[in-house]
């Protein structure tokens, strides 16, 4: 009888043991599931890629502080468009948000979306008045920033691939653009 009762208690014991072993099991699936889920969830919020760039680069250092859906970048606030407007409906778009279309202060100032092979309208013109091309400030750009100007028609208007490539077209054709402010 003692050896009976030292089975039944054995065999219990090992019940109880893989019982418990059992439920840590389900409770640690469950958990790593639910975080498996989270961490998607999170990430697919977080993240709202433009159609063509790989990465959309948020920024943000102390001195930035921009609109919603604008990009903060080394204390500049910029507005990469989705939708395509002529020079002028871009021009005017970024004038309704208090911004100028974009003015580059260097060739790699756009370095967060350097990947980008679109071309996005800019603000500069040629001022047949003034016999050059000027930023809409009134400025002329350096000849460092772009040396190929000797090529562009002067009837059109710039548009350039943050990749580092400028061109032109008619100012009527529509492109994307990208708005450029101070951060406030």
């Amino acid at each position: 009888m003692a050896s009976l009762l030292l089975q039944v208690f054995r065999i219990t014991r090992w019940r109880l043991m893989s019982l418990i072993f059992g439920i840590k099991c389900l409770f640690l699936m469950v958990t790593l599931g639910v975080l498996v889920i989270n961490s998607f969830t999170i990430q697919n919020t977080q993240s709202t890629p433009s159609p063509s760039l790989t990465v959309e680069l948020q920024e943000v250092s102390e001195c930035c502080s921009c609109m919603e859906k604008w990009i903060g970048h080394q204390c500049n606030c910029y507005f990469i468009s989705k939708e395509e407007k002529s020079w002028k409906g871009s021009r005017d778009f970024c004038a309704s948000q208090n911004s100028s279309l974009l003015q580059l202060q260097t060739r790699n100032e756009l370095s967060f979306m350097s990947s980008s092979q679109t071309f996005f309208w800019i603000g500069i013109h040629y001022s047949e008045e003034r016999n050059a091309w000027l930023w809409e400030d009134g400025s002329v750009p350096s000849k460092d920033l772009f040396p190929e100007f000797s090529n562009i028609r002067r009837e059109h208007c710039i548009f350039y691939s943050p990749s580092d490539t400028v061109s032109s077209e008619s100012c009527e054709n529509k492109n994307r653009y990208i708005c450029k402010q101070l951060s406030i």
